[in-house]
């Protein structure tokens, strides 16, 4: 993925560097145990059916790989109905003592603007994308820097979660991370061949359905929706099926590994993603997607990251059931 969307992963609190690790495949399975609708949220029923997955439009980037158009035919499974939250998160991490890789690195990405520490608490700018600051002491606890916390965010989607940690919490909570094929077909909760998860025009009757970036990237945002970074999970409004924010907000890991030509060879029924490949897919866009320079917030947008990269504006859902 561009680093303009998010940077790749800090490697260890000792060199400070990002770059990438591999790391080994593991195909989808059921829950070994059913989840505990307290403990992880609510989920909703996603039907079996089929679709066509891709870009519709042609406005992807060649390299994203979200073409050709491919027809995709999935079993049922429920799909939880917002991104895991702070207070969701924070019940895994209390129930096990888990410490994410952020923690354990002791860096992550912070976008500038919302930065809150000390100049020294700032390792670099990450390069090719100055908006992006390496931070010393940002993890999903301290989603803006050291100087942060989570007063008022307990309804936020955590961030600063890794590939690793999300499969970590769905081991933990008995769910699993979305397949690829699986996730865009929930987001378009029915409606074929939409370039949006609602339509194909981003602010109908003026209203912006989703937390992107309005203004000037990235030195001028005018918050038009309310927001500078995450809003609160169940903001807007949910889609056909019932989810929230599948555009927008922040990104959402699955459990695909990323190939660019994978569309050309993908199989017609519960697509898994490729055997190989050391980055992991992430979908939905985030706060900082804008026309100008990220349009990712379009439902066929694909992306990807290596597994143990971190930053304010990746997190996940989880699913249960078939794939």
């Amino acid at each position: 993925m561009s680093n303009c969307c998010s940077p790749s992963g800090a490697e260890g609190s000792s060199s400070k560097t990002f770059r990438t690790t591999n790391f080994i495949h593991t195909q989808p399975t059921s829950p070994t145990r059913s989840y505990d609708q307290q403990a992880v949220g609510k989920f909703v029923e996603i039907p079996a059916g089929r679709f066509a997955m891709g870009d519709h439009h042609n406005e992807g980037y060649s390299h994203d790989g979200e073409t050709p158009v491919h027809e995709v035919v999935l079993d049922g499974f429920h799909m939880q109905t917002t991104t895991v939250t702070n207070t969701l998160f924070e019940n895994f991490v209390q129930a096990t003592g888990y410490r994410t890789t952020a923690e354990r690195f002791g860096i992550s990405a912070v976008f500038y603007a919302a930065f809150q520490g000390q100049r020294n608490d700032i390792y670099n700018r990450v390069p090719g994308a100055p908006w992006w600051l390496a931070v010393k002491g940002a993890d999903w606890m301290h989603p803006s820097g050291p100087e942060s916390d989570l007063s008022k965010l307990g309804d936020h989607p955590v961030v600063h979660v890794s590939w690793d940690d999300a499969s970590a919490y769905c081991q933990w909570a008995g769910t699993r991370l979305p397949t690829e094929a699986e996730w865009e077909y929930a987001a378009r909760g029915g409606l074929q061949g939409k370039r949006l998860v609602w339509g194909d025009e981003l602010t109908p009757e003026h209203m912006w359905n989703c937390n992107i970036w309005q203004g000037r990237f990235p030195h001028e945002n005018s918050a038009d929706d309310g927001y500078l970074t995450t809003a609160p999970v169940q903001s807007y409004r949910p889609n056909e099926y019932g989810l929230w924010q599948m555009a927008g907000n922040v990104w959402e890991w699955c459990h695909d590994r990323f190939e660019a030509d994978y569309y050309s060879r993908s199989p017609l029924t519960n697509p898994q993603g490729p055997s190989t490949g050391t980055r992991r897919v992430l979908r939905g866009g985030s706060y900082l997607c804008h026309d100008s320079y990220c349009n990712r917030y379009r439902v066929a947008a694909r992306s990807s990251n290596t597994p143990e990269s971190t930053s304010g504006n990746i997190g996940f859902r989880v699913v249960s059931g078939a794939s």
